[in-house]
């Protein structure tokens, strides 16, 4: 079963949910904005995804069930489950890694171009990503990367863009899940405290969202069938122990 971690109604699992809905692989979604617990025994879990939402990695005191994340994700990176972090996200795998998390240099709302590092381009959670084409994003805050932790893509305004953590963990700062919906809900519910007096602009990314759609898709769709993989390569590897 793949677990899905949920920080906020409107930021749910969008087309990755589809896609494993799609293929017959089970999955939750964990509500952990709305009260849900994460679970104390991790027996069956396959991966786990963690998503993105509004608020930064150290305001437990705000949302206290922030550290009760950071010890759950630190639980699995030990047992090596495979994870995958999305925005904030990847923002909790770094920080569950030790590492800081802080401004990015560059806020990044909309359409980006992001760039494989030689390690990026060699592992198999990127096989097949075609990099030339934009991306979405909505973050202001950058992960640094851990120690041991392999940086797999960059950008020009935003230089951390995608780690892996030991064998199998992923963070991504974009997101690839998104859809017209996803960005509707999100310029409505952010858009005037993130960039005030912009409502322009949310016209402009649903504009360009159906201008990228098609290789936007395809982007997501090798990731998401990459990680599966992955997934199943570790469940083989369990097995043959």
């Amino acid at each position: 079963m793949f677990l899905i971690i949920k920080h906020i109604d409107i930021e749910g699992p969008g087309t990755l949910g589809d896609f494993l809905k799609e293929r017959g692989v089970e999955f939750k979604v964990l509500e952990l904005g709305a009260g849900e617990a994460l679970p104390t025994n991790l027996s069956g879990i396959e991966a786990v995804v963690v998503l993105g939402g509004p608020m930064n990695v150290d305001e437990e005191d705000k949302y206290p069930f922030l550290a009760a994340e950071n010890a759950f994700i630190q639980r699995v990176l030990k047992q090596e489950i495979p994870f995958l972090g999305i925005c904030l996200g990847s923002q909790l795998l770094a920080k569950a890694a030790g590492a800081s998390v802080g401004k990015s240099p560059v806020k990044e709302i909309g359409w980006y171009h992001i760039k494989l590092t030689d390690q990026g381009k060699h592992d198999p959670f990127f096989k097949g990503f075609q990099q030339g084409e934009p991306i979405y994003h909505w973050h202001g805050d950058m992960f640094e990367v851990p120690a041991g932790a392999q940086l797999l893509a960059t950008a020009s305004g935003c230089p951390h863009q995608a780690i892996k953590v030991g064998k199998n963990a992923y963070g991504l700062q974009f997101h690839v899940e998104v859809t017209d919906k996803s960005i509707k809900e999100w310029c409505d519910e952010y858009i005037e405290k993130d960039i005030p007096g912009r409502r322009d602009h949310a016209k402009s990314m649903l504009d360009d969202y159906w201008k990228y759609k098609s290789s936007f898709e395809r982007q997501a769709q090798t990731i998401y069938q990459n990680f599966l993989g992955i997934v199943h390569n570790a469940q083989n590897r369990l097995r043959s122990n």
